[in-house]
């Protein structure tokens, strides 16, 4: 394999493709650890709504002696990817979508730049079709999770990735406060969704079978390993049609049951039961807002002011408050 020189950074900004949820949190990122940040989005609702976000969040998270980095907005590739060292795409899912990406990447960014795909379940060899081969080596897969609250990023080969490329990443994602891993060999799932992967399969098959509810199995895993929640509640945050679109791509490429899958669409994507985004619920029946709670009975009382000896006729004063005492006693007027 042929050698690589490292891009250089100083001056030179990172690109993200997709200003969703996740690629505004990956802009964000690079931001506070000082990296100009060029977002490029064919919405410019989610442009809007990108820039939004890293200007209110970045100021809580800035580090010291770090110069916070800028961010702009684009609708062209061409102009989002200019001198960039780096590009990350979160795109939708869609394979082809990918594959017409990265054939537009290695056309217009440049020749040093390293070309990264944040796909959550395709391998970066998937993508490269139209890409021509002297330019694979400097793709990879780089998966964030969710930053700013999880750090965790995956580093994972195309399959021809230069070697040289993963330590430089773990440097340059260490400065920014990240928490790379870097998976050894290509793998569906990576590393940490496809453990994942299987426990969501093995929880789904439980229910199947009658043996515990989402209730018994969340309980469980919290007793055990502490957090939030427990995996049924999670993939219904998720959503049971993801869930199931997903497992079904590691039916295809390994080969798995397809019993936790046929499950879950027949009893509750079928159903209409997605998950929290449903109003039919999910594994969790629907959640239901509750009602407001009365208002507090107000208490007024009326001070007098005779304590005050001086003008015991002009010291009154008016307080109001809450008869449950959670709201104190403030004036209202005075006399």
């Amino acid at each position: 394999m042929a050698s690589w020189t490292p891009p250089t950074t100083a001056g030179r900004p990172v690109a993200i493709l997709g200003a969703g949820v996740l690629g505004r949190r990956m802009a964000l990122m690079c931001i506070v650890g000082g990296h100009d940040v060029h977002i490029r989005d064919p919405s410019s609702d989610q442009l809007s709504a990108a820039l939004s976000y890293i200007t209110s969040t970045s100021p809580s998270l800035a580090q010291p002696g770090v110069a916070t980095g800028t961010a702009r907005a684009f609708s062209s590739i061409e102009e989002a990817v200019t001198n960039a060292w780096l590009v990350i795409e979160a795109i939708p899912e869609i394979l082809s979508l990918k594959i017409s990406t990265f054939a537009d990447l290695a056309a217009l960014a440049s020749q040093d730049c390293i070309l990264a795909s944040n796909s959550s379940s395709y391998k970066s060899s998937a993508m490269l079709d139209a890409v021509p081969a002297s330019v694979r080596p400097r793709i990879l897969n780089m998966h964030f999770f969710m930053p700013p609250a999880i750090r965790v990023v995956e580093l994972m080969t195309c399959g021809v990735t230069h070697p040289a490329i993963f330590p430089f990443l773990y440097e340059e994602l260490t400065k920014l406060k990240m928490s790379p891993v870097v998976v050894r060999r290509e793998s569906t799932g990576f590393l940490f969704n496809r453990i994942w992967a299987a426990i969501k399969r093995e929880c789904l098959t439980v229910i199947a079978d009658g043996v515990g509810t989402p209730e018994d199995i969340d309980g469980t895993w919290m007793q055990m390993f502490g957090g939030a929640a427990g995996p049924c509640k999670l993939m219904d945050q998720v959503g049971l049609d993801t869930v199931a679109h997903i497992e079904e791509h590691y039916i295809d490429e390994r080969g798995f049951n397809p019993s936790a899958r046929d499950f879950v669409v027949k009893e509750y994507v079928d159903k209409g039961k997605l998950g929290n985004k449903s109003q039919s619920g999910g594994l969790y029946p629907p959640q239901t807002e509750e009602s407001p709670s009365a208002p507090a009975q107000a208490l007024y009382i009326l001070e007098l002011g005779l304590t005050n000896l001086s003008a015991p006729m002009s010291s009154g004063r008016v307080l109001k408050g809450s008869a449950d005492g959670k709201t104190p006693l403030s004036a209202l007027s005075s006399s």
